[in-house]
């Protein structure tokens, strides 16, 4: 049985907009100077805490964990508002339904969204039942970490040679390598693909209808 787990900002959707937006909001409700698109783009894929002590290392923790429930605050109102688009990227749903329909495939998520935003995700894109498990913020330590890949192998009785993760970021692929799994990158999301090769990634893909081809590539050499 194969395992492929998926970031989700990034890599299922693209979100920056959103994010971009509620980041700067954040920025001016606690009343420091907003460090820029760059860097609120460098962090994508962080826990909320973890991203703003990479982006202001300056401040105290007090300060970093300000800025993490002011972001989230924002964010939450902004989708209850509907402000944000998160369209699933070109070819992804076409992806997700072919896995889905695979008797030899399961499918995950591990991303610094929380819970709650995830359900929004799968609730919007009508994706109930893709994923049997869900692995956020809420319940592990950030990535790179590889607490998500490895709870995400327990919850499905899967094994790690079986096990790739799809990401959009470094912090995606160090996690991967750091769990011992596949790393596939994709070169649509929002950090550039020469870092992802520099980051662990064994392949880079320009468009989803690369993966399943990637997916099964990877699992033939470690077979």
């Amino acid at each position: 049985m194969k395992l492929i787990i998926f970031d989700c900002d990034g890599t299922l959707v693209d979100s920056q907009h959103g994010i971009v937006h509620s980041m700067r909001q954040a920025y001016e409700e606690v009343g420091i100077e907003w460090p820029g698109r760059e860097a609120t783009m460098s962090i994508v894929g962080l826990s909320l805490v973890e991203a703003m002590q990479r982006m202001v290392p300056a401040l105290n923790n007090e300060t970093h964990v300000a800025l993490a429930e002011a972001y989230r605050s924002t964010f939450k109102a902004a989708r209850l508002e509907q402000m944000h688009d998160e369209p699933l990227y070109d070819g992804c749903r076409d992806v997700l339904d072919r896995f889905h329909a695979m008797d030899d495939v399961i499918m995950a998520i591990a991303t610094g969204k929380s819970q709650r935003g995830v359900k929004a995700l799968i609730d919007r894109e009508d994706l109930h039942g893709y994923f049997a498990s869900i692995q956020t913020a809420d319940d592990a330590p950030s990535k790179p970490h590889p607490a998500m890949i490895h709870q995400a192998v327990s919850e499905t009785g899967t094994t790690l040679d079986k096990t790739v993760m799809i990401g959009d970021t470094t912090y995606d692929m160090a996690m991967a390598r750091n769990a011992g799994v596949g790393a596939i990158g994709v070169s649509w999301g929002y950090h550039p693909a020469e870092h992802l090769v520099s980051s662990g990634a064994h392949d880079i893909l320009q468009h989803y209808n690369q993966l399943e081809a990637s997916v099964d590539r990877y699992l033939s050499v470690t077979a």
